[in-house]
């Protein structure tokens, strides 16, 4: 298993932005998986998270699988249209499930291992 299955594509994880003077906030997310590197979250009832990513682009994600916990640090990028959000759209479809308002693409630029205590990219 790599890192990367633990942010799969309809994986909950744990979404963490914060605002510019250092507000946090956490949500649960299903991972819409990664397109070209960067992992895709679909933002659909995210106020405050949205609030955030527009004041401060940085964040962390936590993803758990078969007991394994990894963290990634990295930068979003919010999109209404394009490659990413037509992604997103396509994977979050469903009976009863909210519109996509944007899609939230991650590069990643850090990876640790919670479990071994490191960063391992």
């Amino acid at each position: 298993m790599t890192w990367k299955d633990a942010f799969s594509q309809g994986r909950e994880i744990i979404f963490t932005t914060s605002s510019l003077t250092g507000r946090p906030n956490s949500v649960v997310v299903i991972s819409q998986g990664f397109v070209d590197g960067k992992l895709l979250v679909a933002a659909c009832q995210m106020g405050r998270t949205l609030k955030n990513l527009e004041e401060n682009p940085l964040v962390c994600a936590v993803g758990i699988r078969k007991k394994e916990y990894y963290r990634i640090n990295g930068r979003a990028r919010l999109s209404a249209s394009g490659k990413y959000f037509r992604a997103v759209v396509e994977r979050n479809d469903g009976p009863g499930v909210p519109s996509v308002k944007k899609a939230i693409a991650v590069s990643v630029k850090e990876v640790y291992d919670l479990d071994k205590v490191r960063k391992i990219l």
